[in-house]
């Protein structure tokens, strides 16, 4: 008998994550044979249909837009339209389009998420943005290094920060919120504290 994969070791095989491997198995468009425990397996002539549809799976070119507020939607429009203009001139084939209202310090963007899941499982070859900033105020170097080990390149058309004043103060004021509530938070320790000190000086 041939070899059997589990699905984490199956996903190794044919480069993608098991997340996808789950999802292709539940969309049909492999079939995972079953134990009579009901856990899904794999074997090579899995292994080898798996590979060819990864071949002809072709990723796609995605190009994420992002404001920070509802009040904004003029400027996302015109980023849009700036990124169509760099797209065509650079000669890159888009195949979707993200538009999303969200600050530049929240990592929990529904849209943004989704993004990143997707270039997880392998499924995004390029993602263009206007700016860094568009992803992430902060943490840029991170995330492309997560899409640069998942083989997605991400295409920068303006490596300037160019975001409006309203987003930037915004964002500085998230900053001064989360300190001042750590800060607010770390004076109920200041009077027990200062007492300890006192006590082990005597």
């Amino acid at each position: 008998m041939g070899k059997k994969y589990r699905i984490s070791e199956f996903a190794q095989r044919i480069g993608r994550s098991a997340s996808t491997v789950r999802r292709w198995d539940d969309e049909g468009r492999i079939t995972a044979k079953r134990t009579q425990s009901g856990q899904r397996y794999f074997d090579e002539s899995d292994v080898r249909a798996a590979l060819g549809l990864a071949a002809q799976a072709r990723r796609a070119t995605v190009v994420y837009c992002r404001v920070s507020s509802p009040g904004q939607k003029d400027d996302l429009a015109s980023q849009v339209t700036a990124m169509e203009t760099f797209c065509l001139g650079a000669g890159i084939p888009v195949d979707e389009w993200v538009r999303e209202i969200g600050g530049g310090m929240d990592l929990r963007r529904k849209k943004f998420l989704a993004l990143m899941d997707r270039i997880e499982n392998g499924e995004i070859e390029r993602v263009v943005i206007a700016h860094k900033d568009r992803l992430a105020r902060f943490g840029f170097d991170l995330i492309e290094h997560v899409a640069q080990r998942h083989g997605c390149e991400i295409v920068i058309a303006n490596a300037e920060s160019l975001s409006p004043q309203q987003e930037l103060v915004e964002d500085l004021l998230t900053i001064v919120h989360t300190f001042s509530c750590r800060l607010h938070g770390l004076r109920q320790y200041e009077k027990p504290l200062k007492d300890e000190l006192a006590g082990g000086g005597r």
